[in-house]
């Protein structure tokens, strides 16, 4: 069983009112992402070596993403920019799971990169 963090405090994701200028918008976003990923891996880095790795699953047109911060126990940060969507099995996610889907993410990036 996982258990799903909203965010981190002190890191507020990008604010809605920049969504009529995407390219800010995307810019924000990245930021974002990239500072949930730094605290997970300085935070969580010791003790898990997947710590601050992104994971994503397909939900409707987009995807639902999370940023492992440990996997003993599971202990996953949702990103909620864009669509925000959430993996509706995402509480019962196991450290093999993860570990899986890590894997096919990275072929997947080398397939097509």
């Amino acid at each position: 069983m996982s258990k799903v963090y909203r965010g981190i405090p002190k890191i507020n994701p990008p604010d809605l009112s920049s969504i009529n200028n995407y390219k800010q918008y995307k810019k924000d976003c990245d930021k974002y992402v990239e500072e949930v990923v730094n605290f997970c891996k300085v935070n969580y880095g010791d003790c898990c070596k997947e710590a601050g790795k992104e994971i994503q699953f397909q939900v409707h047109d987009g995807f639902a993403r999370y940023i492992i911060a440990t996997l003993k126990p599971v202990r996953l940060i949702h990103i909620t920019t864009g669509d925000a969507y959430q993996f509706p099995y995402v509480y019962r996610l196991t450290a093999a799971d993860i570990r899986s889907n890590i894997v096919q993410n990275d072929a997947l990036e080398k397939l097509f990169s």
